[in-house]
């Protein structure tokens, strides 16, 4: 796969779409709480450069987990400083969830239209289906894996909401050694396969539902 360069013309946009989504969604949430700290450091942006981490990219672009830049948020400007914290956390991994699934019906969408003759599939028709196809698959990963309760992850501030503070205290104690069983634990594969089911399900449900709508809508127009 690896091997394969035009692998890359689908991948690489999806990882920096992907990426971009998530990071704007965390800084677009903390700045309605009130927050002028994602506006003050230009993460309300849609420019790729203000969001992509190198690293946490080519771990997307390899092992298909990775992260992006962290939005820089101050929770003393929230009412409920543990809720904004967990609204904040949630609104990427949301973000990429809805988005990847929203990519699916696309992507069934022009498989339908293409199976019933209703489009002339050409090259750049099967290159933009590509485009959609694999950006689905990248936000969809991205979303599940930032989802996991571990610290720095989404997932482990959204559980913060509903942990006693001594708790806390030592997930933030113990948080660079958390970060290192993660990558440890995503370059030996420990977590491909917990995260490809979980995938699977989801984007199975999606893709389920996607060609059941449009089998209602192409037969009602019928």
């Amino acid at each position: 796969m690896l091997g394969n360069y035009s692998y890359y013309l689908y991948l690489i946009p999806g990882i920096l779409i992907a990426m971009t989504l998530h990071e704007y969604a965390h800084g677009w949430v903390s700045w309605k709480l009130g927050d002028p700290t994602p506006e003050r450091d230009g993460r309300l942006s849609f420019n790729p450069l203000h969001h992509v981490d190198p690293f946490g990219a080519l771990c997307m672009l390899l092992f298909r987990v990775g992260w992006a830049k962290p939005v820089m948020v101050n929770p003393r400007y929230y009412k409920d400083p543990k809720k904004g914290v967990a609204l904040v956390s949630a609104a990427g991994p949301a973000v990429n969830l809805v988005t990847g699934a929203l990519a699916v019906f696309i992507a069934a969408l022009m498989e339908v239209l293409a199976y019933t003759g209703r489009v002339n599939v050409t090259g750049s028709y099967r290159f933009v289906y590509n485009l959609v196809y694999y950006f689905s698959m990248l936000s969809i990963n991205l979303g599940i894996f930032n989802l996991i309760p571990l610290p720095p992850l989404d997932g482990s501030k959204i559980l913060a909401m509903f942990l006693p503070d001594k708790v806390l205290y030592y997930f933030s104690k113990y948080q660079r050694y958390f970060m290192i069983a993660l990558l440890v634990g995503i370059y030996l594969g420990f977590l491909s396969r917990p995260l490809s089911a979980l995938y699977s399900a989801f984007s199975g449900a999606c893709w389920n539902l996607a060609y059941k709508l449009l089998g209602g809508l192409l037969t009602s127009t019928i």
